[in-house]
């Protein structure tokens, strides 16, 4: 009897620990995992999940996009003024979004959320950045990666496309979600960890 009970009782703990952690290994967002914890080539310290939902242009999903810093926060305003390492990661789901309709979203995005000189601060980056991007497709992945004191890395389905100098540019490239005028209010919430998606 007391080799059932105890049996019993470290099946219970494993199963309590198992339902209790699952969540410190990954995330699913429309069907898309994503890890609550993840290393980044050029950031010493290990980035935290901090929100992930889904963008959607009426009632299509586009992407999943997450947002990862090193601690969680939910506080828009400290994130854009905070110069430490972050990434994006926009996961696609709809099937084709060409090339044109991303340069738009970003241009629409950046001009939103930027006062007209800061917006010319950055333009030749800006312009860099969209030329980065292609057609991209259902499955394609997008990671915007800040190391700080040298730039934000991007790289597209796999591929590293290069370094945007600066740290006023990632201010700028976070409040595309984060600003005064995000993508969606719902989309800025989930990244900022307020309401979750499933």
């Amino acid at each position: 009897m007391k080799i059932s009970l105890r049996l019993y009782q470290a099946l219970l703990g494993f199963s309590l620990f198992f339902v209790l952690n699952t969540n410190l290994f990954a995330r699913e967002v429309a069907d898309v995992k994503l890890d609550e914890q993840i290393s980044v080539d050029g950031i010493d310290k290990a980035l935290v999940l901090n929100g992930a939902g889904i963008r959607y242009k009426f009632f299509f999903k586009i992407y999943v996009g997450a947002l990862y810093l090193l601690e969680k926060q939910d506080n828009a305003s400290v994130i854009l003024k905070d110069s430490q390492a972050n990434r994006i990661v926009m996961h696609f789901l709809y099937d084709d979004v060409a090339k044109n309709k991303l340069v738009n979203a970003w241009l629409e995005g950046f001009e939103d959320n930027l006062e007209s000189s800061k917006l010319a601060a950055i333009k030749d980056r800006l312009d860099k950045f969209n030329e980065m991007f292609s057609d991209l497709h259902q499955g394609d992945v997008v990671l915007l990666d800040y190391i700080p004191q040298k730039g934000t890395r991007v790289t597209i389905k796999g591929e590293d496309k290069g370094m945007i100098m600066g740290e006023d540019f990632n201010r700028a490239l976070l409040s595309v979600w984060l600003g005064e005028e995000p993508v969606t209010e719902e989309l800025k919430d989930a990244m900022l960890g307020i309401i979750e998606e499933e």
